[in-house]
């Protein structure tokens, strides 16, 4: 028998009947769910099911056409200062110059930058060591960036997004392109994380639920359901997406 549960920690993010069309297509329609404060959400979907967008509508990029998104409390985009240095965004994809000379101590301390004219300081330094260790890559820091595997290169753009301290961690396919090594050093990572960071995977392979997973985030054809998992096994994933459950509702 399935429930409505209701946790008693603040939400962080809302999603309320939210649509978006691209030249009439319909991407997102109703789109409605929500994640709590400190919760480790994964959003789960085929490639096209609308997932780049919905991170386009949370990070401000996009505005949605109908609905509305409530962001820390704010409705509206995330475009503003007090937004933007709230959220830490690991992009699925990272352009960069490989003869370009920067250290992986160096990308990290970038995660630090408010404005080009700001002043490194005390604390800078004491968050971007800090980052370097959660991420596992204090042994690494000296090291030429642009000498790293993808695996360690997708590591240490954790690592820059965790240097700003975020309350809400984003990250696009984390896994992809990553060895087994590196994959579970970042779930070590990560696992150190929950609880005290707000954290969204976002990817299109089921298998990446896990147990530090609290919540799936299921988009299908512009639709979005919710699911709570604890430690659900991965073969449950695909029945529980299948069942038909209210927009802003989990089951437990």
């Amino acid at each position: 028998m399935h429930t409505i549960h209701h946790s008693s920690k603040e939400v962080m993010l809302r999603f309320d009947a939210v649509s978006f069309s691209y030249d009439g297509m319909k991407v997102l329609e109703k789109a409605s769910f929500h994640v709590h404060q400190g919760e480790f959400v994964a959003l789960v979907g085929a490639n096209g099911a609308g997932k780049t967008t919905l991170l386009k509508l949370l990070l401000g990029l996009e505005q949605p056409q109908t609905g509305g998104i409530t962001l820390f409390g704010e409705t509206g985009g995330v475009r503003s200062a007090a937004y933007i240095d709230k959220i830490g965004y690991v992009p699925q994809h990272a352009a960069y110059d490989p003869a370009f000379p920067i250290s992986v101590e160096g990308v990290v301390r970038m995660g630090r930058l408010r404005s080009l004219s700001r002043i490194f300081t005390a604390e800078d330094r004491a968050a971007t060591e800090d980052a370097l260790e959660q991420a596992g890559l204090t042994r690494l820091a000296k090291r030429a960036y642009n000498a790293l595997s993808g695996g360690e290169r997708r590591r240490v753009l954790v690592a820059r997004a965790l240097a700003a301290k975020p309350l809400l961690l984003i990250l696009d396919e984390p896994t992809a392109n990553m060895d087994v090594e590196s994959e579970d050093r970042l779930f070590h990572t990560l696992g150190s994380l929950k609880g005290n960071a707000t954290i969204l995977i976002v990817t299109h392979d089921r298998d990446f639920v896990s147990s530090l997973v609290d919540r799936a985030l299921c988009i299908e054809k512009g639709t979005v359901v919710q699911h709570e998992l604890g430690a659900v096994d991965q073969a449950n994933l695909q029945v529980m997406h299948e069942e038909s459950v209210p927009g802003d509702a989990c089951i437990v």
